[in-house]
């Protein structure tokens, strides 16, 4: 077996494009579109090894690897993917894919609508987690992938896994859904919409043209990322690595940064602006909102579920609050209740909602324990 810390090394990334339109679920067509996306490992002869990763929120095509042997950071699921890691890259071909409407290469409110030669901007149409499902089917088809041996994701990334065993059950053998829920609460609508309120009315936002104007909407992004932050942790989280640590050791008694907490927020907010569009942020959050494959059924999520003939993974994290336990149970109900064959496993951590991020040694057992099966049914 590979060395457990062995990376998928350099990797790049690749774009397909697509000229058949695509029927939305707002109802209107996107008439072309790019798909960003990058592969490790080997498509076996049956192409039968393919795992799709669903990205969140922020997150994008670049999984794993480096672009330069210099590159500080890799991949944002580098600890789970890669030649004998959980996602094991000696057994499956796996893809990463930016969603439609995001800002790391595929079509999306920044890049150039074509009978315009300008952004897309405001007139970019709402996307919807089925409509990333619809998009990515086609990839697979173009990929020669007829069967996804797993679709795996976290959060929003889960809400996709879940849709593609909905809307293409003959397509997905394993679905693992991590840290997510089959629809959103109030609350978590309510921040959501808080965080697009902060970008809707930052002077600099223009209604979303802000690209002919020059500008960026830095302040409003900044705050939206910040409110964002602070749901994906857990109080103890915070408390143990922050606590109420102050930067100079003493009261300033003013508005700058004090405490260590403010300046981690502020730094975590700084950055996003710097890497992401405005446009792509409220576009995902969004989706997240619109997602509840129930509703087109009465609310209810086992008739819902019935198309389904994956096997399920289901997995929270005890101290994430903006995705609970209890969201994942919902899951884990409905699949029992319509005899569909599922795991779960609720695990101890401090993370909150970003465990799903990282490498708590029963979530990596977890994973690799799963994956396993999965390799050792390929090979039977």
């Amino acid at each position: 077996m590979a060395n457990t810390l062995q990376s998928v090394g350099i990797v790049a990334a690749q774009d397909a494009a697509f000229d058949l339109p695509l029927e939305l679920a707002c109802g209107a067509v996107l008439p072309a579109y790019r798909l960003r996306y990058e592969t490790y490992g080997e498509l076996n002869r049956d192409r039968s090894n393919a795992i799709l990763i669903c990205h969140a929120l922020s997150g994008h095509h670049h999984v794993a690897g480096r672009y330069r042997a210099d590159e500080k950071y890799p991949g944002w699921w580098d600890s789970m993917i890669g030649p004998g890691k959980p996602i094991d890259t000696d057994r499956f071909f796996v893809v990463g894919v930016n969603n439609l409407g995001g800002c790391h290469g595929s079509t999306g409110p920044s890049s150039i609508r074509p009978d315009t030669d300008q952004p897309w901007g405001s007139s970019f149409p709402m996307m919807t987690v089925t409509d990333w499902v619809h998009s990515q089917a086609r990839l697979a088809d173009l990929l020669g992938i007829e069967r996804w041996a797993a679709v795996v994701g976290g959060s929003l990334g889960g809400m996709q896994a879940l849709q593609w065993s909905i809307s293409y059950p003959a397509r997905v053998a394993n679905a693992l859904v991590i840290a997510s829920a089959p629809r959103l609460s109030a609350q978590n609508i309510a921040f959501n919409d808080v965080a697009r309120q902060a970008i809707l009315t930052d002077p600099d936002f223009h209604g979303g043209d802000f690209y002919a104007h020059g500008v960026l909407p830095r302040r409003g992004l900044r705050l939206a990322r910040m409110l964002g932050h602070i749901t994906y942790l857990s109080d103890d989280g915070m408390g143990a690595k922050f606590g109420r640590l102050l930067r100079s050791g003493a009261y300033q008694y003013g508005f700058d940064v004090e405490f260590e907490i403010e300046s981690y927020l502020r730094y975590q907010g700084d950055k996003f602006s710097d890497r992401f569009d405005a446009n792509t942020y409220l576009l995902m959050t969004k989706a997240l909102d619109y997602f509840d494959p129930a509703h087109d059924c009465g609310g209810d999520l086992r008739a819902a579920l019935e198309p389904v003939e994956a096997h399920f993974m289901v997995a929270s994290f005890t101290s994430d609050w903006r995705f609970s336990p209890v969201r994942s149970r919902e899951i884990v109900s409905a699949l029992i209740a319509g005899g569909k064959k599922v795991a779960y496993a609720e695990i101890e951590s401090s993370h909150g909602h970003d465990a799903f991020l990282m490498t708590d040694t029963p979530y990596v057992n977890l994973m690799r324990g799963y994956l396993d099966r999965v390799a050792r049914e390929l090979a039977a």
